[in-house]
Formats: structure tokens, sequence, C-alpha cells
């Protein structure tokens, strides 16, 4: 059998680039070699896209320093001849001249964030006519952006958050105090980045005891948030449970498939520990994931039906994970959705799929398999 040569990007311009490249390790690692032969694809933090750098496959979260895409002595450039096509891929070498990848039957875009989950590499394969694996422009740029993720999924009577958004680069906090008292917000406030992941600038808000307090901290929470986007959601805090359920739907037509909904369970007893970025990667005592969710099985298919709809409602393809909030009285509402979730071997869209009966590997061959033509 002739192996598919897939192209697998990582790294980016992205506030997630080393969570990228993580995942990465994992899909090359346990990737089909009998079925594929990987041709790692780095891009490092200023957007170059090179070929024979670092191995991935050896990187991890161990406590030291996070991986990132660097140009190694041996590392070449990556060239793209957009009117090839799946044979438009070469690599420049030292004196100038253009080697080809071979035919490339697929990409893998392992990519985290902005500049690769948000529609802008999905683009530039949709005008190669480059099979990709994941969501296609639009699923990849509305759901990359929490405030129009919210616009799409109440468009199809999916419940989301109450929230308001407002941008960082000109509000006031007096003026952003006005907007939560005048839609109603109750305290605490999640203040967070609309295009940003991984819980990158999300800051907790409480209650203060005078206006003055309030604006202070709102709009300090805004500035932080706006480090990585100028537009800031504002996002009422849900009593209810964080759950996860992880979509897939591998070839174009197929019938989105939903998982066993998963829950993180943060293990420090902190009332004000929220599942931050080093809660998810840095911390391996903070948390752990079961799946399935320890909620009635009743509610368990309530949250797998809601996620196959809210996948539905933004035109999903490949895979999604849809992070939903269930209240005590069993309500399900949407939190957001990650076109390209971690994909590492213990993240929860592999883990839940495992809970599921599909393996990590065999959860990779059927992504691939179902864009090859």
């Amino acid at each position: 059998m002739t192996k598919k040569r897939i192209v697998v990007l990582y790294g980016g311009r992205a506030d997630e680039h080393s969570i990228s490249c993580i995942s990465t390790a994992g899909v090359l690692n346990a990737l089909d070699a009998d079925r594929f032969e990987a041709v790692p694809v780095g891009i490092t933090k200023d957007g170059k896209w090179i070929v024979d750098g670092e191995d991935p496959r050896g990187w991890n979260l161990d406590g030291g320093a996070l991986p990132t895409v660097e140009r190694t002595a041996g590392a070449r450039d990556v060239v793209l001849d957009v009117a090839r096509g799946q044979d438009g891929f070469f690599a420049r070498n030292a004196d100038g001249t253009l080697e080809p990848f071979g035919h490339v039957d697929a990409v893998f875009p392992v990519l985290h964030g902005p500049y690769g989950e948000d529609g802008t590499v999905q683009g530039l394969l949709e005008m190669m006519d480059v099979p990709y694996v994941g969501c296609g422009v639009f699923a990849s740029a509305a759901c990359m952006d929490k405030h129009y993720t919210k616009v799409v999924l109440n468009a199809a009577g999916i419940s989301t958050a109450p929230g308001v958004m407002v941008d960082a680069r000109s509000v006031r906090p007096e003026e952003a105090l006005e907007r939560v008292a005048e839609a109603g917000l109750a305290y605490p406030l999640f203040v967070k980045p609309s295009r940003a992941g991984s819980s990158f600038g999300v800051t907790k808000v409480e209650e203060a005891d005078s206006p003055e307090a309030q604006a202070s901290q709102l709009g300090a929470a805004i500035a932080e948030a706006g480090r990585h986007d100028w537009k800031v959601l504002i996002e009422q805090g849900i009593d209810g449970r964080e759950i996860e359920c992880a979509v897939l739907a591998a070839a174009p037509g197929d019938e989105p498939e939903a998982s066993w909904p998963g829950e993180i369970v943060l293990d420090h007893q902190d009332d004000d520990q929220f599942y931050d970025f080093d809660s998810k990667y840095m911390d391996a005592s903070a948390s752990h994931v079961e799946v399935p969710a320890d909620l009635p099985v009743s509610v368990l298919e309530d949250v797998r039906d809601v996620a196959r709809r809210a996948f539905v409602a933004v035109d999903g393809a490949g895979l999604s994970r849809v992070d939903t909030f269930v209240t005590a009285d069993g309500t399900v509402m949407v939190n957001e959705i990650n076109t390209m979730p971690g994909f590492t071997p213990i993240s929860m869209y592999p883990k839940a799929w495992d809970a599921t009966g599909v393996s990590y590997t065999a959860l990779i061959t059927r992504l691939i398999e179902g864009v090859l033509r």
C-alpha cells in the first residue's frame, strides 16, 4: 500500500504556539506509519514556514522551557506555488534551488489560535485546492471569535452565557461598567479576549464594595485581555459545571458524532481558581480529566445533542470540541467551540473519544482518511 503524504503544520504566530508544538508531538508519535508519511512543517513565531527543523516528536511539557519552532542549522524555508495545488510544496536549498515535497495528499493543520485556527490557513489551502483536516473558513473564523460564536448560536436557538463586547482600545472603565449594568450581568464576571484561546488573558472579576473599585477592577481586566485582542468579551459567570464534548465528522457529508462528555476536575480546592493556562498545561497536579462526567445519563445525552446542534449551526467539519455549562437544574448552554482543540494524548478531545471507543491513533486516521481524495 502506497503511503499518503501528509503535511503536518505546527507552531504559528499565536500565543498558543507552544501548545501547538505539544499537540503535534502527540499526533506525530501516534500517526499510523504504515498508512501515512508525515512531513512536519513548522511555523516560527514570526510566521516563517520551515521544514527539517527540530523534530517535534521529542517535545513535551515537563516543567522546563516551552517548546518553540526555531530555525536550526539544517532548516529550510518552505515555498508554496499556489497554482500547483497538491504539488505546490517546495523546500528552498542553501543554493536557492527548490526541492519538491512530492504530491501532498492532505494537510493536518495542528494550529491553535489566531493565524491557524481562525480561517487564515484554511483559506490558503482552499485557494490551493489542497485537502485539509478540520473546519472550513467560516466555522474557523466564527468560532475563533467568541462574540460571533454567540451570535451564530443564539440565532440557531442555542443558549450561551450572557455577555457584552467592548473595544479595549477606547472603552473607559466607567463606560464598560455601565454596559455591564445595562445588560443586567450578574457577578462574578469573566473578562476575556474574544479571539484567543487556552485561557490567555482571562480574568475573573468579583463584585466590589463601590462603583469606583468595580470600575478599577474591570478596567484592569479589560487591559489584560486587550494585550491579546482589542475585542474583549465581558461575560456573566455561570453557576454550573463546565462539561466538554468532542464532535467528529471526519468526511464531508458525515453526520456529526458526539463523544461521551467529559469534565476537567480541579484538584486544588481553591474557590478563586479557574481552569487557566497553567492548570491546563503546566501543572499536572492541578486537574484531571473525567470521561464520562459524573452526571445523569439523561444530562450527558442533552450535552451531546447540544454539541451536535452547535457543530451544525457553525457549519463545522472534521472535528471540534464544544464546551458547555451545565447548571444545577440540567440546563445546557454553550460556552465556546474549539475547532482545533488541544490534541495531546491527555487532552480532552482525544481522551473523550478514547472513552467512547475510538483510540488516539484511530481518531487521527479517521480524520485524515476523511479528507483524502
